[in-house]
C-alpha cells in the first residue's frame, strides 16, 4: 500500500476505533451531539477514502466525548504524509495555472491517462475583469489524483494575466493572496472567470453578507477573532456535507491562520446559513487576505465559475 493511502487508511481505523469505543453512535446522532458538521461527512472521515480537514476530525473526536488534542499529533503525520506525497502534482498545476508550461492537448492528454491530472482539469484561459463576490474571483481547477483507494484534491487557482477592472491593482503573475499586500490594497477586488457550470445542476449560492470582520476591518496582531459569513442556498440542490476550501495553502507563518477546510452546516434550497471560522492575526502587520471555495460533500469544487469567498483584514 503507497505510503499516502496507508496514512489515511491509518488515522481512519483510529477514528473508527474511538467510535466503537464509546458503543458505536449513529452517524445521524453524533452530528447532532456536533451541531457544526453534517452525518455524511463525519461517516466519509471515518471510511478512509481520503484524509479529513482536521475541523472535521474535531468534530468527530468531539461526537465521541474525547479530547481532540490527543489527535493532532496523529493528524498532522498523516496530513504530512498526504501533502508530501501531492507535491509534484501540485507543482505541476500550479505550473499550467500560471502558464509556465507548454504542453500540447495531447500531451495533457497523455498526462491524464498516466494517472498524474484528472480528466477535468484543463488550462484556463484569461477571462476580462467584472464585478461580483459570489457566486461569479479567478477560477480553480481541481487536480485529482487517485492512487489505490486514497484520493487527494488540490485546488489550483489559475490567475488572470491582467488585474481587476476596480480597486488597486495586484500582481498578476501570482494569487494575491500570497503577494505582499497592504492596507492601501483594500479592498481587493476580483474579477470573474468565464462562466462554468455547478458541480450539481440547479446548484446555486447567493452572498448575502459578512456578518462580522467586514471588508478592511483593523485587527491587532497576534489576535484570534471569528469571522462569520452568510450565504443562502439560491438553488434546487440540498447542501449536504459542504465545506469551504482554503486556496492558499500551505499556510505562511507571515498570513492570517484558519483551519483549512471549513465545514458548511447541511442546507435546504432557500435557506441561508452562517459560515464561521477562527483566525488568527501574524505578528507582522499588513493585509490579510484570504481565500475559500466552496466543496460540495464528494469533494468536487462546488461552483468553480464562482468567485472564492475571502476575508480581508487589516493587521496592525
Amino acid at each position: 500500500m503507497p505510503a499516502r493511502a496507508e496514512a489515511i487508511e491509518d488515522f481512519a481505523a483510529a477514528l473508527r476505533a474511538l467510535r466503537r469505543s464509546v458503543g458505536n453512535p449513529p452517524f445521524r446522532e453524533m452530528s447532532g451531539r456536533s451541531g457544526a458538521i453534517s452525518h455524511t461527512t463525519l461517516h466519509e472521515a471515518s471510511k478512509g477514502n481520503r484524509l479529513p480537514s482536521w475541523e472535521t476530525t474535531v468534530e468527530f473526536v468531539k461526537a465521541c466525548g474525547a479530547d481532540p488534542a490527543v489527535y493532532r499529533e496523529r493528524w498532522e503525520r498523516a496530513n504530512l504524509a498526504v501533502r508530501s506525497a501531492g507535491a509534484g502534482l501540485e507543482a505541476f498545476a500550479t505550473d499550467v495555472a500560471e502558464g509556465r508550461t507548454a504542453h500540447s492537448a495531447t500531451e495533457w492528454r497523455g498526462l491524464r491517462s498516466a494517472g498524474g491530472i484528472a480528466s477535468d482539469v484543463q488550462p484556463v484561459p484569461s477571462a476580462p475583469g467584472g464585478r461580483g463576490r459570489f457566486p461569479p474571483a479567478r477560477p480553480a481547477a481541481l487536480a485529482v489524483a487517485a492512487v489505490g483507494a486514497a484520493t487527494v484534491v488540490l485546488v489550483v487557482v489559475a490567475v488572470n494575466r491582467g488585474s481587476g477592472t476596480e480597486g488597486h491593482s495586484v500582481n498578476p503573475s501570482e494569487s494575491p493572496s500570497n503577494s505582499e499586500l497592504s492596507a492601501a490594497d483594500c479592498p481587493v477586488r476580483a474579477t470573474n472567470p468565464p462562466w462554468s457550470p455547478p458541480a450539481h445542476e440547479g446548484d446555486s449560492a447567493k452572498f448575502i453578507g459578512d456578518i462580522t470582520l467586514p471588508d478592511c476591518t483593523r485587527v491587532g496582531p497576534r489576535r484570534t477573532v471569528t469571522k462569520v459569513w452568510r450565504l443562502k442556498n439560491a438553488g434546487t440542490v440540498p447542501w449536504r456535507g459542504y465545506s469551504l476550501h482554503r486556496l492558499d495553502l500551505p499556510q505562511r507563518i507571515d498570513q492570517c491562520q484558519t483551519v483549512p477546510d471549513v465545514p458548511v452546516m447541511d442546507t435546504r434550497p432557500g435557506e441561508t446559513v452562517d459560515i464561521r471560522t477562527d483566525i488568527t492575526t501574524p505578528r507582522k502587520p499588513g493585509l490579510c487576505y484570504v481565500r475559500f471555495k466552496m466543496m460540495e460533500g464528494s469533494g468536487r469544487v462546488a461552483f468553480p465559475g464562482g468567485q472564492p469567498l475571502n476575508f480581508q483584514v487589516i493587521v496592525g
